[in-house]
């Protein structure tokens, strides 16, 4: 469990402090990226996350409803972050005030995905976390891209941006952490984690699909896109299927 944490710490933080290596990304290099890991994280939801969920629920409708639940969660906390999970940067005016705002529902979005890599050898019998670690990973670093870019344009500290980078890549694995001694000391239980695991599915559809969406706007064809769509999904499949079993 330590390797996790650490590894989704320095994902986070080492690629929102990228913002200062690579200050004007290329726009259209950006969208390959988000392209690639929306492939990989919608792929991931279908082969390897909700077919668990509804396997091992006792319930499916039950579980479901909740997969619904987290997607129009996630539709909600966008109103706040401005897309911002899914790689959106958005330029505002520069300002001295902290966007408590963006940080909270953020903060949310990103403790909940912290709770897919919980006790695996009791949730969910240690089968494909290495598969759901590399896709958190893919979708981590857009989104600390994002959102330390959002912090840089909108604060004039660069200090305190990177301290509230830091409070932001600690997320994840609090909510790992977290949930993993709930569930040690028989506060919260499989079924729990059920509810979680639906909520963070319906979370990474809406993401995922929002994605390809917003990087073909006018729903032109475009061949580097599928090509580099159809390799996500292809990497995704055979990472569930040489990792995952």
């Amino acid at each position: 469990m330590f390797l996790n944490i650490l590894l989704l710490f320095i994902t986070a933080f080492g690629a929102g402090i990228a913002v200062f290596l690579i200050p004007e990304l290329n726009k259209e290099k950006f969208k390959a990226i988000l392209s690639f890991s929306g492939a990989y994280l919608f792929s991931i939801t279908v082969i390897h996350i909700l077919p668990e969920l509804f396997h091992e629920s006792s319930n499916p409708i039950k579980a479901g409803i909740f997969v619904l639940l987290g997607f129009f969660l996630q539709m909600m906390l966008e109103y706040f972050t401005s897309g911002v999970e899914h790689g959106h940067i958005h330029h505002s005016h520069e300002t001295t005030a902290i966007p408590y705002l963006l940080l909270v529902s953020l903060g949310i979005h990103s403790f909940l995905e912290g709770t897919l890599l919980v006790h695996p050898s009791s949730v969910h019998g240690g089968e494909g976390a290495t598969t759901l670690m590399f896709g958190l990973i893919m979708h981590k670093m857009p989104e600390a891209f994002a959102l330390m870019s959002v912090l840089v344009l909108q604060m004039k500290n660069k200090t305190l941006a990177i301290g509230l980078l830091v409070l932001f890549a600690l997320t994840s694995p609090m909510g790992m952490m977290m949930s993993n001694a709930l569930f040690n000391m028989n506060l919260i239980t499989k079924d729990v984690f059920g509810i979680l695991f639906a909520l963070v599915a319906g979370n990474f559809l809406h993401i995922s699909t929002t994605i390809f969406f917003e990087s073909s706007p006018e729903h032109k064809f475009k061949a580097q896109k599928l090509l580099l769509s159809v390799s996500g999904a292809g990497m995704a499949i055979l990472a569930e299927y040489f990792m995952g079993h």
